[in-house]
């Protein structure tokens, strides 16, 4: 008992030693050792390396789990797992939800109709990119995120504590510097040797020589931060590649998707059987019957004869020899021939010649 005491009255006296030593310091009144440039240099580079670590972090994870109820939970459960050195279970997406409630709704509606076919294809196609942004977030989860807080959470941890320790060490030195200032000035005055001063000299010396040591060791970690950039350069360029892959997945499934519904039955010719669209039809009929049979024709029919020139609006794989190749922004003519399905014209560029989508043209006068 007697020597917990003795241990926590020598404790607290440090503490006070270090306090009085760090306000002098603030107020100007005593000296402060100063550390060379190139370790000042290297304790301002790891606390920017720190700073911007820690805000691309946290931005990555709002990228890759917007919903702050969902990240919290997910964060929780990763927590688990890992603890338990297992992997966590593949978590469903927002976009594979969607795609199943669409399939789900066509087996309401009837697959068979233009507005259930319609939802097979755009349902299937959502649960793809589904998948595809859940392999990105698995991989970016992996490959970036993880490194980054991997070196919030250890190595700044460990750069952190040893640079407190110098501090406390520095202020320390700084206390047995002043302790022997003061006892030269009374030695002085007393003209005579004194055993402060012998005293003062050897905690001084057994202060510099921890201070080195100490100094030594966080120079040594400052300096690992070059090595840190390198790792989270390597990761950087991973998340780049993984990002990459998945909009291009996601711009391929997106193109076939706009192929299967260029197939399909045009739904919209069939908007004048929808109730809501006769009664429109029926009121624009009795104020101006000429006028909506051409705008009717304008909007589901391709013109009856002549050629036209027609804008193209995306960018189209031609799916057989029949079929013309598409380029979006570029100029085609265009023209219809009897019998021919209404979605399709035959589009024409140069010597080339085939079937064109018209749902992915912009009609000219």
């Amino acid at each position: 008992m007697d020597f917990n005491v003795k241990k926590l009255a020598s404790g607290a006296g440090v503490f006070f030693t270090r306090a009085v030593q760090f306000t002098e310091e603030k107020l100007g009144q005593a000296e402060k050792t100063e550390l060379d440039a190139h370790f000042e240099n290297l304790m301002s580079r790891a606390d920017c390396t720190k700073h911007w670590t820690e805000k691309i972090y946290r931005q990555t994870e709002v990228l890759l789990q917007p919903n702050p109820i969902d990240h919290t939970g997910a964060r929780i459960e990763e927590f688990l797992y890992e603890k338990l050195d297992r992997k966590a279970p593949s978590r469903i997406t927002n976009g594979e939800l969607l795609g199943q409630y669409m399939q789900d709704a066509a087996k309401e509606f009837g697959p068979g109709s233009p507005y259930g076919s319609t939802l097979i294809e755009v349902g299937e196609c959502e649960r793809r990119l589904g998948g595809a942004e859940r392999e990105f977030l698995q991989t970016s989860a992996i490959s970036f995120l993880t490194p980054l807080r991997n070196f919030l959470e250890g190595d700044w941890r460990t750069i952190s504590k040893e640079r407190r320790l110098l501090e406390n060490l520095r202020l320390d030195l700084d206390s047995c510097k002043a302790r022997l200032k003061k006892a030269k000035v009374a030695e002085a005055k007393a003209a005579l040797w004194s055993d402060e001063v012998e005293k003062a000299e050897h905690e001084l010396r057994v202060a510099q020589t921890e201070f080195d040591r100490q100094a030594e060791v966080t120079r040594l970690l400052l300096e690992g931060i070059s090595s840190t950039h390198v790792n989270h350069l390597r990761c950087l360029h991973e998340f780049v590649e993984a990002q990459a892959a998945y909009y291009k997945q996601c711009h391929f499934h997106m193109q076939e998707l706009q192929k299967e519904l260029g197939r399909l039955p045009n739904a919209f010719a069939l908007n004048s059987t929808h109730p809501v669209a006769a009664a429109s039809s029926a009121s624009e009929d009795a104020s101006s019957p000429v006028e909506t049979d051409t705008l009717k024709i304008e909007e589901v029919q391709a013109p009856a004869t002549g050629t036209r020139k027609a804008k193209v609006l995306y960018d189209y794989d031609a799916a057989d020899s029949s079929e013309l190749s598409l380029l979006a922004d570029e100029l085609i003519t265009v023209y219809t021939v009897p019998g021919m399905d209404s979605d399709w014209l035959i589009g024409e560029r140069g010597n080339l010649k085939g079937k064109v989508p018209v749902t992915y043209l912009e009609l000219l006068s």
